[in-house]
């Protein structure tokens, strides 16, 4: 079995095809046990729950830092600055939260990787202006909604389902936000991660 604490997996990478490749997902492909949230753990294997958990933690950090190069950018107007500076305190908090989960489990949290390496990674040489730094953050927000929801039918406590949820939830209200900023139009099907 992979060790997916030393696998690294941004958020970018798991768009393939117009698709997501989904924490539950990589749950299915390694074998390992449900994901679990705030320090409660229900699959067999811990060590299986910490590995996933670190790989939501990694894309969480990636979320972070993809914010903190739009924000260094001096692309975005300052009352969309104000919104991408809250979205990244979202991430923050979701950081935070995984993290302790990690920690009760009596696993050790996966560091976040560099601005630099994040700005490689994401291409941020790329970004030329507001739209680009948002379209960005959508693709991004996209791959966290349906890798959060991917996980909600693993968890056999309704609990761990409902924070997950949660999750998924607040990534669905900065996509939705980011999207109404570029003029995107609704989706017509809201069936993330189908």
């Amino acid at each position: 079995m992979t060790e997916l604490t030393n696998l690294e997996i941004p958020r970018r990478t798991l768009l393939k095809n117009g698709g997501l490749l989904s924490i539950a997902g990589l749950v299915a492909l390694t074998g390992i046990g449900t994901l679990a949230l705030g320090g409660q753990a229900l699959a067999a294997n811990p060590g299986g729950d910490v590995d996933i958990l670190n790989v939501a933690l990694g894309l969480e950090h990636e979320g972070i830092a993809a914010y903190q190069l739009g924000a260094e950018s001096k692309l975005l107007k300052p009352e969309v600055l104000k919104v991408a500076v809250r979205f990244q305190d979202d991430h923050k908090a979701h950081r935070d939260l995984l993290a302790g989960a990690i920690q009760k489990l009596g696993g050790k949290p996966v560091a976040a990787k560099t601005n630099a390496d994040y700005a490689k990674a994401l291409n941020a040489a790329a970004l030329k202006n507001q739209k680009d730094v948002l379209a960005l953050a959508a693709r991004l927000e996209l791959g966290a909604v349906n890798a959060y929801l991917g996980v909600i039918p693993s968890f056999g406590d309704r609990g761990l389902a409902k924070v997950a949820g949660r999750l998924a939830a607040d990534e669905t209200m900065h996509w939705t936000t980011l999207n109404a900023v570029l003029g995107q139009p609704l989706a017509k099907a809201m069936f993330f991660g189908a």
